[in-house]
């Protein structure tokens, strides 16, 4: 559905895109694929995974099994000791979780010690709060929103991704995802930058609670439906699967970014492009993306295989993508 030209173009210079799908009120213009994969196979779509779990928190709060974005993480956690002199930790809130405004006690990720762990949420508690209390910083951490996960087991009384399947997978008529974890480091690797496709699955840590930060496998016909159920305000098919309520407050800016971040502010787990023009997205690491305009009615989705620092796809997709569709 693309030119010849472009075709190699996307193969010459994005040699790591798997997928492509677009869509202009809700019609498809734009689909293809590369190197190898067919439209079925799925892709790790990295920090996707996010939103997805934007939407999820969303979802729970609307059937009332969680108050509000406005809860305490320590609600949640009821049996949890905290450290001596820790005082940030009984302040912090979802909010501050979705917004990425949440302090951790710690410079970089520490991927070893909390992935080898046989309970992740506890090792991201021990680690969450601090000295310097609630700054309102944006501080981008994809493992500390592994407590989000571990909320929505709790109060759901079902895994992340039986919940996932049932309220929003299922309604989307996306394949039902399953649960994969690894046993060490070389296997958590080989998941993260393997380029063969990948099954309807999504990692999960040794006691099943899904990755909250990355591990769930999409393919871009699937993230083409979750964009097009938000540009739709939460309806699908005909049918509600989100609150129009959440989606606005979602992708309604909370926190500017900085320069590291080009710039874009930042709702509930999704990217704010351009406020004005209604440009939205989720961004995983190779340029794995669900692109939103909805001053166009355009929805765009790319899959690609790992490859660290691709910053590109929004400025592709406007140049390359969004002129098939024949609107200015």
């Amino acid at each position: 559905m693309i030119s010849m030209e472009l075709y190699e173009y996307v193969k010459e210079t994005y040699p790591n895109i798997c997928q492509i799908s677009a869509s202009r009120d809700g019609e498809v213009f734009c689909r293809e694929t590369w190197n190898g994969y067919s439209f079925a196979n799925k892709v790790h779509a990295a920090s996707v995974t996010k939103s997805i779990i934007g939407l999820l928190i969303g979802i729970a709060i609307e059937k009332r099994l969680i108050e509000s974005e406005n809860a305490k993480v320590l609600d949640f956690f009821s049996n949890y000791s905290i450290k001596r002199g820790e005082r940030t930790i009984q302040e912090i809130t979802l909010h501050h979780l979705l917004t990425m405004t949440a302090p951790y006690k710690f410079k970089s990720e520490p991927w070893t010690k909390v992935c080898t762990s046989e309970n992740w949420t506890k090792e991201v508690l021990d680690l969450l709060g601090g000295r310097k209390g609630l700054t309102g910083d944006f501080k981008y951490s994809t493992l500390g929103i592994q407590i989000l996960s571990a909320i929505i087991t709790k109060v759901s009384q079902m895994p992340t991704i039986e919940f996932a399947n049932k309220y929003l997978f299922e309604p989307l008529g996306i394949e039902r995802r399953q649960s994969i974890s690894v046993h060490s480091k070389e296997e958590h690797i080989e998941f993260v930058t393997s380029k063969s496709p990948k099954k309807a699955v999504w990692y999960c840590d040794s006691s099943g609670i899904a990755s909250a930060g990355f591990g769930l496998c999409l393919s871009a016909d699937e993230m083409l439906k979750i964009g097009q159920m938000c540009l739709d305000k939460g309806i699908y098919g005909y049918k509600r699967v989100v609150s129009a309520e959440w989606i606005e407050r979602m992708l309604s800016p909370k926190v500017s970014c900085g320069e590291k971040f080009g710039y874009m502010k930042y709702g509930y787990l999704w990217w704010i492009v351009d406020e004005e023009k209604q440009i939205f997205s989720a961004i995983g690491d190779g340029g794995n993306i669900i692109y939103i305009n909805g001053a166009k009615n355009i929805v765009v989705s790319i899959t690609s295989t790992f490859k660290p620092l691709v910053f590109d796809r929004i400025e592709f997709i406007q140049k390359h993508i969004e002129p098939l569709a024949g609107v200015q």
